[in-house]
């Protein structure tokens, strides 16, 4: 197992109960103690856990938000398979919408090559990628405006009137967590009324979480579960929760992830 993929499981872990130890971490992915603290490390570094005797802790819980800077290193091959199998889905001259995420900015050079489409988003990393990538032109970008948040979304009364004023074929939305009670939700107030927004502007939602996203809970709601028509997910997804998935979004996609 690569030191990455032994990262986005011991944070898997750290989601699902808020605290890990070393020892049930070596005999969990059969490494070494000075690997499980050496992999820790890293966590902390990136702001999504804090070290403690024997072991860590999840930070922040709920109001937590790591930087965009952190979580784009998180899941990184998940992310990537669902971003490509998401941008399959769209049709060449269609209007979508992309949220701000790492998983739709992982999505944004996929959709840089799909002629005619114009694309809404209110995240400054998605935006950029498509114009460095689209060296033919044949993208229309439009940014919502807004203020920036740490994951790099433009959000407030700004974002939220240019989003109402919309209308588009379909929104790809990333989501800081997904729990049955909970539905999906962001640790961002403002965020989570601009993706409010972006779910009433468009004909068809399609959520990209990757399998550590479940059980996740942040402090604010976007909407439940049935507000997707379509979550793109990996492999890795408990077969508990594909099955609440399934209960309640219409498909629900599941992406091998290369090892």
């Amino acid at each position: 197992m690569l030191a990455q993929q032994r990262q986005e499981r011991i944070l898997a872990e750290l989601r699902r109960s808020g605290a890990v130890r070393v020892a049930d971490l070596t005999d969990l992915l059969g490494v070494s103690d000075m690997t499980i603290r050496r992999d820790l490390e890293q966590l902390a570094g990136h702001g999504v856990a804090r070290k403690v005797h024997g072991g860590a802790v999840l930070t922040g819980q709920v109001a937590f938000e790591p930087g965009f800077a952190a979580k784009s290193q998180l899941a990184l091959p998940a992310k990537h398979a669902i971003a490509e199998r998401a941008a399959a889905l769209i049709q060449p001259g269609a209007a979508i919408a992309l949220s701000a995420g790492t998983t739709t900015w992982a999505m944004a050079r996929y959709v840089a090559s799909i002629a005619g489409l114009t694309v809404v988003t209110n995240s400054t990393t998605v935006a950029d990628v498509i114009t460095s990538v689209d060296s033919a032109n044949q993208v229309t970008v439009i940014l919502t405006g807004g203020v920036r948040t740490p994951s790099a979304a433009l959000v407030g009364p700004v974002a939220d009137r240019t989003i109402a004023s919309m209308h588009v074929d379909q929104l790809f939305l990333g989501v800081h967590g997904m729990d049955t009670r909970a539905g999906y939700t962001t640790p961002n107030l403002a965020e989570a009324t601009t993706d409010r927004a972006l779910v009433e502007s468009a004909r068809e939602v399609v959520v990209l979480a990757d399998s550590s996203k479940w059980g996740v809970v942040g402090l604010a709601d976007i909407g439940p579960l049935d507000i997707a028509s379509v979550v793109i997910t990996d492999d890795a997804l408990p077969a508990d929760a594909h099955l609440a998935l399934s209960e309640n979004v219409e498909h629900v996609i599941t992406v091998a992830v290369s090892p």
